[in-house]
């Protein structure tokens, strides 16, 4: 044995990490967490907090989901919890707030406190990282610095989603709608078409949450398609291929949830016979990776135009090439946004844009998690589901 193992007050935090972790991977799992948790207490003596939550946080998650010891469990789980609020309190304290770290320490807070099913404090957190972020935008529209407000609104707007304050979730949204506008009518002005029509879509997706899927809804999605047609034009006219056909994608979507399929069709086999160009040329670069991406956009491209069994062989080969979560995440959002607009289903569409706000934190896990708790439950997608879960299964493992 180690005689830093033996003797654990004279061993680094570092040191006593290391053997930790060696002892786990030999299956000495009793030695390995005790040595794990005293690293994390050296580390939150010496005031290093992110490692000592760090450290704190995994020894809960490992005895909760290896161990299955939920009681072992709770005590780690809680203390890592209580020094992530220490962390972002510290956080605000700054006169540059990190808004990505500050973002990291809130949602493994939350997430903390729903796994162990502490719902009253996640429902009193929820709200005060809600209030934090409501306070941070509202600074930073002041300060017109519109980029940042919107994130922080958007932040604000899911806690309290969350919580289901309706009264917040009308106030952020209507606040969210006249940013968006404004930066839609600012990035048009700059001739950045693209940036516009994502704007234009953002406002469509508050309009649904406000008023429904009406007339609001589609004029604003429509406008959101022709900018998004425009700029493909834009992009091809620049010999762009991988650009074109990725805002062709995008037109895709916003014609078929304003409701005009057939624009949407049309655009859809055009940017199919496209992506199938631009494909086999990454691949005779080499750039495997590439080509898995426009594989993923070829697929829901498919998807759009009901090409159904060609979107998952499509899809599998994105898997075989770039199968990490975020591809899945983003072909079960496709799903349920056909659906949607199918169905004109507000809750299907919203549940897919909450989906996606999750994607672009990086949380792509948790997207997968809301997306299957609504395909599952939809009788009528159980065949594309089974697609789904054969062209997964046929794939190579990730690592």
């Amino acid at each position: 044995m180690s005689k830093l193992a033996l003797l654990p007050d004279l061993a680094s935090p570092e040191d006593l990490e290391g053997i930790g972790f060696k002892k786990l991977q030999e299956g000495e799992i009793k030695e390995g967490l005790k040595l794990i948790l005293q690293a994390a207490k050296k580390y939150e003596e010496e005031k290093k907090l992110e490692d000592a939550a760090r450290l704190y946080q995994y020894s809960g998650y490992f005895s909760l989901e290896k161990l299955k010891k939920p009681d072992i469990a709770k005590k780690p789980l809680l203390k890592s919890a209580s020094l992530y609020i220490e962390l972002i309190e510290r956080e605000l304290e700054k006169l540059e707030v990190d808004t990505g770290k500050l973002g990291e320490y809130i949602s493994k807070t939350l997430s903390t406190f729903a796994t162990i099913g502490d719902e009253k404090n996640l429902k009193k957190y929820a709200k005060y990282f809600a209030e934090i972020y409501e306070d941070l935008a509202n600074t930073s529209r002041e300060n017109e610095n519109l980029p940042l407000a919107i994130k922080t609104y958007e932040d604000a707007f899911r806690y309290y989603k969350l919580l289901e304050d309706e009264e917040s979730i009308k106030r952020i949204a209507d606040i969210l709608i006249t940013i968006h506008g404004e930066l839609a009518e600012k990035t048009l002005q700059e001739g950045k078409i693209g940036k516009a029509a994502e704007a234009f879509y953002r406002v469509a997706t508050y309009v649904l949450e406000l008023f429904d899927y009406g007339s609001q809804y589609i004029e604003m999605m429509d406008t959101a398609a022709k900018n998004y047609e425009k700029a493909s034009k834009i992009a091809y006219s620049q010999g762009d291929l991988d650009e074109t056909t990725s805002y062709l994608l995008e037109a895709q979507y916003a014609y078929l949830l304003a409701g005009n399929a057939n624009r949407a069709k049309l655009i859809g086999l055009n940017n199919t016979r496209m992506l199938y160009q631009v494909i086999t040329s990454h691949q005779k670069e080499g750039d495997e990776r590439k080509a898995g991406e426009k594989f993923l956009e070829l697929s829901q491209a498919l998807l759009l135009i009901g090409k159904t069994e060609e979107a998952f062989k499509a899809y599998r080969e994105a898997l075989n090439r770039i199968g990490d979560l975020k591809t899945k995440a983003l072909m079960r959002a496709a799903i349920l946004k056909v659906y949607g607009a199918e169905k004109k289903d507000k809750n299907v569409l919203l549940a897919a844009e909450e989906a996606n706000y999750y994607i672009e934190k990086g949380d792509a896990s948790r997207a997968i998690t809301l997306l299957n708790s609504v395909l599952l439950n939809i009788e009528e997608l159980r065949p594309v589901v089974e697609l789904l879960h054969e062209a997964e299964g046929l794939s190579r493992p990730t690592h």
